[in-house]
């Protein structure tokens, strides 16, 4: 009969060897893993500065994204945003100029080159201003004043004192001089601290000041303004 016959064959082919091959599937993943792996499957991948290149700057454009969906008006709103911010820190660093100050010693006024007298420092001022150097002439004319306000007890020393203490603790004695030896004091900052350039008007403004403070009279605890007049 047909259907024994087709038993027969179908015994037949399987007692030859014709089974279907069924891999497992871990020996499987295994192996294409391992074949996978092989250096000329790789030939063109990016390295790893590069995928760390793409990882950031999918990152970035993820935020900008996230911002521009964020933003009034789209990316438009955010580029406007972008620029406002740009101005801004712009106009900071225009009024404030370069930060210096942290890298500059504690005594902020003084260098570390030992104490020197008010004489001294007007003698550097003076060489300075001869030579154009307006900057350097400006510093050692304010470090002139507050040493001949501290050698004449109107100040006590006290290392450290940054210009703006000494102006501010100078006018509680000196009333009539108070707005001055605070712009003194802001002059001295814009040169020192905030990158700025001094001129020949700014150390005649401290070089008169300082003539004039060395031959004020002090206004005594008590005492009122027109009283030392």
């Amino acid at each position: 009969m047909s259907g024994a016959g087709g038993i027969t064959t179908a015994r037949r082919d399987t007692a030859a060897g014709d089974i279907p091959v069924d891999t497992p599937r871990l020996p499987a993943r295994e192996a294409a893993e391992s074949e996978l792996s092989k250096p000329m499957y790789h030939e063109n991948d990016p390295n790893f500065l590069q995928r760390a290149l793409n990882q950031f700057w999918d990152w970035v454009a993820g935020v900008f994204d996230a911002a521009a969906g964020a933003a009034p008006g789209g990316p438009a709103g955010l580029a406007v945003l972008v620029v406002i911010v740009i101005g801004l820190a712009a106009a900071l660093w225009w009024r404030l100029g370069t930060p210096q100050r942290s890298s500059r010693s504690a005594d902020a006024l003084f260098d570390n080159d030992g104490p020197r007298s008010a004489a001294q420092h007007r003698a550097a001022a003076e060489t300075h201003a001869a030579a154009l150097r307006w900057t350097e002439a400006v510093q050692e004319r304010m470090r002139a004043i507050v040493r001949s306000l501290e050698e004449r007890a109107l100040l006590g020393p006290r290392p450290g004192r940054t210009a703006d203490e000494a102006a501010a603790e100078a006018g509680r004695t000196l009333p009539e001089h108070t707005t001055r030896l605070r712009a003194a004091a802001r002059s001295f900052d814009d040169v020192t601290y905030g990158g700025r350039t001094a001129d020949q008007p700014a150390y005649l403004s401290l070089r008169t000041l300082d003539l004039e403070l060395d031959e004020a009279k002090p206004m005594l605890p008590g005492t009122s303004r027109g009283a030392n007049g």
